[in-house]
């Protein structure tokens, strides 16, 4: 394979480009304003399309998106425990560029910190209903095991699904992208770019039209993916303010905070790396810890330590049966296309813009120390956050007045029910308060109100500027440090297109329109496998060094160990 990057020639040197694929910059822009103006001139015309197409997937492909995943978080296991583990993603005598705890930090914060703000009281709650309000069951994994009323058996069920829809298969897959791009780009010399990912395939053609459409698909599910996270969190963060302030959540809010949040990522982003992305990584690092001590120390502590560990074990026990299964009955049909498959298209979509920027931060380290790094330090990080988060909401439920009655005792299932999951959390903290051991401690509802809602900006942030810089990076063809003036438009830009679906109403569509992105992206996972198992078995330096026999006054030979 050519150790060389042969794409200095595509990046203009001098012009509006400089530093940029024009073609590329030009196409980008062009097919996302297409995808912006075609959702908002006609929402429901955009919505029912998108949808067709997803619940096309979801009908003849639900296997398939099983299989893949499945596949590769088994690839991935098998690679970690190789005699490739050793190899680094570098020069052999390269090293980390980042420490830990920043490392881990960027990586949190990059993968998932936004969505387990908003999903991780909600989504367990869900699970733990029983009610079937939505046309199909809550969790039919529990109603398999015979588990139909609230209870602890119940809890612990809602705990292993939610689990599972952000555990290991999920994260395998941000593995997969983010080692192939390191390995490629660090130790092949290749650009950044997710085209890298196919050289062992298609050669010097990554530079050509095939190379060209695999990085605007990434570019484009990149933009989409933080513009909907955009819009769709400032609902959560007016929310927030609603609870604080009393300020009343309109689309004027929502437009002001989406601003706000744009112009602080864009700073981060033209800051680099080093500076802005990972000093607010390690800020919401410390804030995350925060609100997570106030839930145990306040809260349940002792039921949450005992709950953690029984949900973890009951994972780790079913996570492969899990894994396999395929519903065939009609209500469990739907549950696994509105829940599972949801979840596994929305991981294969944000794959590329997460392993890109995973990639980034990860050059010196050894394929096996990446591995375990971003495939299991941050899904034990975020089952804890779920259990904390969930396992307080689901305690709540079970032991305020009224215990596990139709509606629960904390009135937080009532509000999942009605499908207003930003009050989730703040439903649960304002619980905290009044079912504190301590006594009453509801004045604290306001503080811990406060830290996460600033903890939630802090992760919208990370998100946007990590991702405007994966961006920029892959139009700049690998550029670690793209120009900064191509950082502001974009981070402008994806700000305004969060705007624009939002005014339109048209971010859900879009939402949609993603998942069904990742139908052609899960190809190119496919052939990253091959492609990467094709590279690793022709690197010389997977291959140990052969002992060669030293020669002794007796006549005799002793091994000589080269590798010493």
């Amino acid at each position: 394979m050519s150790e060389s990057n042969s794409n200095s020639h595509l990046v203009a040197k001098s012009g509006f480009f400089a530093g940029l694929h024009p073609g590329m910059g030009t196409a980008a822009k062009g097919m996302i304003a297409f995808f912006v103006i075609f959702t908002v001139l006609n929402v429901d015309l955009a919505g029912g399309l998108y949808k067709s197409v997803r619940a096309w997937i979801e009908g003849w492909f639900s296997w398939y998106y099983i299989s893949l995943l499945i596949g590769i978080m088994f690839f991935c296991f098998w690679l970690m425990a190789s005699k490739f583990g050793k190899l680094r993603l570098g020069d052999d005598d390269s090293r980390p560029e980042f420490g830990n705890f920043s490392w881990f930090a960027m990586l949190f914060s990059a993968g998932i910190g936004v969505g387990i703000l908003f999903f991780g009281v909600a989504e367990p709650i869900f699970y733990f209903d029983n009610s079937g309000a939505f046309g199909y069951p809550n969790n039919p994994h529990a109603d398999m095991a015979g588990h139909t009323e609230m209870d602890m058996l119940r809890a612990r069920d809602a705990m292993r699904v939610a689990f599972f829809h952000w555990g290991f298969h999920g994260w395998a897959l941000y593995v997969l992208v983010g080692l192939c791009l390191a390995y490629f780009g660090f130790r092949k010399k290749l650009p950044l770019t997710m085209r890298s990912t196919l050289y062992p395939i298609l050669g010097e053609r990554i530079y050509g039209p095939w190379g060209h459409l695999v990085d605007l698909l990434a570019v484009f599910g990149s933009v989409f993916g933080i513009a909907t996270s955009l819009g769709l969190g400032s609902t959560q963060i007016a929310t927030g303010l609603n609870v604080l302030f009393g300020l009343e959540v309109t689309l004027t809010l929502k437009i002001v905070l989406i601003v706000i949040v744009s112009v602080i990522a864009t700073a981060s982003t033209v800051s680099g790396v080093a500076r802005g992305i990972r000093l607010i990584s390690e800020w919401n690092i410390w804030l995350s810890i925060a609100l997570l001590l106030a839930f145990v120390v306040m809260g349940p502590g002792k039921w949450l330590m005992a709950f953690f560990i029984t949900s973890l074990g009951d994972y780790l026990w079913n996570f492969i049966p899990m894994g396999f299964w395929t519903a065939t009955e009609a209500p469990d049909v739907a549950w696994q296309g509105g829940w599972t498959i949801f979840y596994w298209g929305w991981w294969i979509a944000w794959a590329p813009l997460v392993g890109i920027f995973i990639a980034r931060i990860s050059y010196g380290r050894t394929i096996r120390a990446f591995m375990i790094g971003v495939l299991c330090v941050p899904t034990v990080a975020v089952f804890f956050w779920l259990c904390i988060f969930g396992g307080t909401a689901i305690w709540q439920e079970m032991h305020m007045a009224g215990g596990p009655a139709a509606d629960g005792g904390a009135g937080i299932i009532a509000t999942v029910r009605n499908w207003e999951l930003p009050g989730a959390l703040y439903g649960t903290i304002a619980n905290i308060g009044q079912t504190s051991w301590m006594g009453d401690m509801s004045w604290t509802a306001w503080p811990l109100s406060l830290l996460a809602t600033v903890l939630l900006v802090s992760w919208f942030v990370t998100s946007a500027d990590s991702g405007t810089l994966v961006i920029t990076t892959m139009l700049s063809m690998g550029d670690e440090n793209p120009p900064n003036k191509f950082r502001v438009i974009w981070g402008a830009g994806i700000g305004a297109t969060a705007i624009a679906l939002l005014m339109s109403g048209g971010l859900s569509a879009l939402q949609t329109a993603l998942i069904a992105t990742a139908f052609p992206i899960s190809f190119l996972l496919i052939a990253m496998v091959w492609g990467l198992c094709k590279s690793l078995r022709e690197d010389p330096s997977a291959e140990p060094i052969k002992a060669e026999p030293v020669a002794t006054p007796d006549g005799t030979h002793l091994t000589q160990d080269l590798t010493a």
